[in-house]
């Protein structure tokens, strides 16, 4: 009697413990914020996506408003399309922008939604034509270093 009552306390602690690595396991992956709510679909183009991945959130003012559906290559235009599954809950004028940005110095990129002013608003199959880029970390230090080795090369500290 005594052994089967320490069998189910440690059965219990393990499924415990399985279901938080479970938990901890789809909140990395992104694919525990899963919403019932209807959405409809518009697109936006972009030169650099950085490090975007499907089902990274799409937020305005800090709040979750959608999903990143799906990404792909434009190879008329030569940019990234990139699907976006809103809530139609949240409606956003036709002229809205759309900025891919970074949560923290390194963290993980999701969509800035930007509303404009414009008196309709995005509907199923609309594309957001203005956009910016992802800001890629690489580059700036390149950049940087280029701008450094003109500047030492050209004269550098005149006083």
């Amino acid at each position: 009697m005594q052994k089967s009552r320490h069998d189910l306390w440690v059965g219990l602690f393990v499924s415990i413990g399985a279901a938080a690595l479970l938990f901890l396991a789809l909140k990395a992956g992104n694919l525990l914020a899963i919403s019932f709510e209807p959405t409809y679909t518009v697109v936006a183009r972009f030169d650099n996506i950085g490090g975007l991945k499907p089902r990274a959130a799409v937020k305005s003012a800090g709040v979750v408003v959608g999903r990143v559906s799906s990404i792909g290559f434009d190879d008329k235009s030569y940019q990234a399309s990139v699907v976006l599954e809103l809530e139609q809950r949240f409606v956003f004028p036709k002229d809205s922008s759309a900025k891919i940005l970074t949560a923290g110095l390194l963290g993980e990129q999701y969509i800035g939604l930007e509303p404009g002013g414009d008196t309709q608003n995005l509907a199923a199959g609309s594309q957001i034509t203005q956009t910016q880029s992802a800001v890629v970390l690489e580059t700036l230090i390149s950049q940087f270093l280029y701008n450094k080795a003109a500047d030492a090369s050209s004269g550098g500290d005149k006083k």
